[in-house]
């Protein structure tokens, strides 16, 4: 059972964490929109097939690209489907173009 004097404890840290949470959502979306975006001649992307529109993928390299496919649609990516550009978890540090594509594409569950 909750005593009155326990409830009273977690009243102050229960202000602060619903305080601190959209502080800490802000800092780590301007943290983000602060990465450079991903070269399509950087060594990683070349090697996982990306390019920034996935309407100029390799067809014949990719046989596994279907229509449709694109960064803002894969669970790698880090950001709302409606964002132009957000972080991949393979491109750390580096945002990719949300109409872009590379191999290690996985759709969203849903």
């Amino acid at each position: 059972m909750i005593t009155r004097r326990r409830l009273l404890h977690w009243i102050p840290a229960a202000g602060a964490a619903g305080t601190l949470a959209p502080l800490a959502e802000r800092a780590a979306s301007q943290a983000s929109a602060g990465s450079p975006m991903l070269s399509e001649a950087d060594p990683q992307a070349k090697s996982l097939g990306y390019v920034s529109d996935a309407k100029r993928v390799d067809k014949a390299k990719f046989p596994k690209y279907a229509a449709g496919q694109h960064c803002a649609v894969c669970q790698l990516y880090q950001g709302p489907t409606s964002a132009p550009a957000a972080p991949c978890t393979l491109f750390a540090g580096k945002q990719v173009a949300g109409p872009g594509w590379c191999s290690a594409f996985v759709p969203k569950p849903g």
